[in-house]
């Protein structure tokens, strides 16, 4: 069994609150001073912090120069141009740390035209990474994988014969299509986007879920997944019927069956399931327990791995029939992913993913961009797609 396997699982902090615009000119005036030197104390402060650099961020402000001098007419005139800029800043939202992204729908809400550059959702992209480093208190210390389940799951619905479902929609915010029972535990996907959503609202529930799913992706150092924006928010009246996702406890004819109806050949279906280096099952969802591989918030081969090295046996429990390794008996795999190494037509793509990672990053970021875009009736110019830079660049 690789070492790689055996990846540690990232730990992080929390989020970050904004500030009130001030009322009136009077009291704006009235602390100007102050607020310019609050400005100054924080650049230097932010300075000496280390943290990640975000693509949507700009660099450290340098140090101020001091200098001495006797002039009362130069430091009239020093405070007087801090001030000015302290009440700019505040006015423009520079001490709420608010981006141009972020003040965008209050352009919309104004009547001004706002329509979203590359760099917006850039920002959206760092605030999903950033959320993401700073909560480690969930599933072995990321939200990760529930977030690419989330985008996975909102995709998956896609019917190819009636051009129903896909990731267009967003249905999965209602009862009936969020209630299915292959949704269960999504809620906490959703929640956790809701702070973002609302930090940054001119964004469609489905681009946030897929973008977020992207970002999560290449957070735990997976390949980058193209993308593009451009899905619409729909009513309850477009939610899917129930079925249309995979059913873990079921073979090879029923995984044909449910990725057959999105499109998808027999390579791309091997490819996706790769997503099972990630996460784990819940007995109080799926009915199934436990994690596919030793780093569950880390993307590599490793599943394809363990699925040919290791001796996998019928797990001895009250739960629904999954298999556990030999060796350690922590790890499981649902019959669905013993169908890949059955399967004769199957298998030899199980080994070349085990054997080529790049491979399989390769055809992993090719299907899961598509996946992604199923259903989605992208307007004309809406065909360029963005690769973000994720963290680790």
């Amino acid at each position: 069994m690789a070492a790689a396997a055996r990846t540690v699982f990232a730990r992080s902090a929390a989020l970050r609150t904004t500030a009130s615009p001030l009322t009136t000119a009077t009291t704006t005036a009235a602390r100007a001073p102050r607020l310019s030197s609050n400005l100054t104390r924080r650049a230097i402060r932010y300075q000496h912090q280390s943290r990640r650099g975000y693509a949507s961020e700009g660099g450290s402000n340098p140090n101020p120069s001091s200098s001495s001098g006797s002039n009362p007419a130069i430091w009239l005139g020093a405070l007087a141009v801090l001030g000015g800029a302290g009440y700019w800043g505040y006015s423009s939202g520079m001490l709420r740390g608010t981006s141009s992204s972020e003040q965008g729908v209050g352009a919309a809400v104004k009547g001004a035209a706002f329509t979203p550059k590359t760099e917006d959702f850039q920002a959206v992209y760092d605030a999903v990474a950033k959320a993401l480093e700073e909560h480690d208190d969930y599933d072995d210390g990321s939200y990760g994988p529930v977030l690419l389940r989330l985008g996975w799951h909102a995709s998956g619905t896609f019917d190819k014969e009636t051009g129903t479902g896909g990731s267009n929609g967003a249905t999965m915010r209602f009862p009936p299509e969020g209630d299915h029972g292959a949704n269960a535990g999504l809620r906490a996907a959703r929640d956790f986007l809701e702070p973002i959503r609302a930090r940054f609202p001119w964004i469609t529930f489905s681009d946030l879920w897929t973008l977020a799913a992207v970002c999560a992706i290449q957070e735990m150092q997976g390949p980058k997944i193209p993308w593009r924006p451009g899905r619409q928010d729909r009513d309850v009246s477009f939610c899917t019927p129930d079925g249309r996702l995979p059913d873990a406890s079921q073979g090879h004819d029923h995984l044909r069956a449910i990725f057959g109806r999105m499109g998808f050949n027999d390579q791309e279906i091997v490819a996706l399931s790769g997503a099972h280096a990630l996460g784990r099952c819940h007995t109080d969802r799926s009915g199934f327990e436990g994690p596919w591989t030793f780093s569950p918030t880390t993307l590599t081969n490793d599943y394809f791995r363990l699925l040919l090295d290791e001796r996998w046996s019928y797990r001895k429990w009250d739960g629904p029939r999954q298999f556990q390794d030999s060796k350690t008996k922590s790890l499981m795999m649902l019959p669905t992913d013993m169908a890949l190494v059955k399967d004769k037509k199957f298998r030899p793509v199980v080994e070349r993913y085990a054997k080529d990672n790049e491979a399989f990053f390769k055809d992993f970021a090719d299907v899961v961009m598509r996946l992604f875009e199923l259903g989605v009736p992208f307007a004309t110019g809406e065909d360029a797609r963005i690769v973000f830079k994720s963290s680790f660049d």
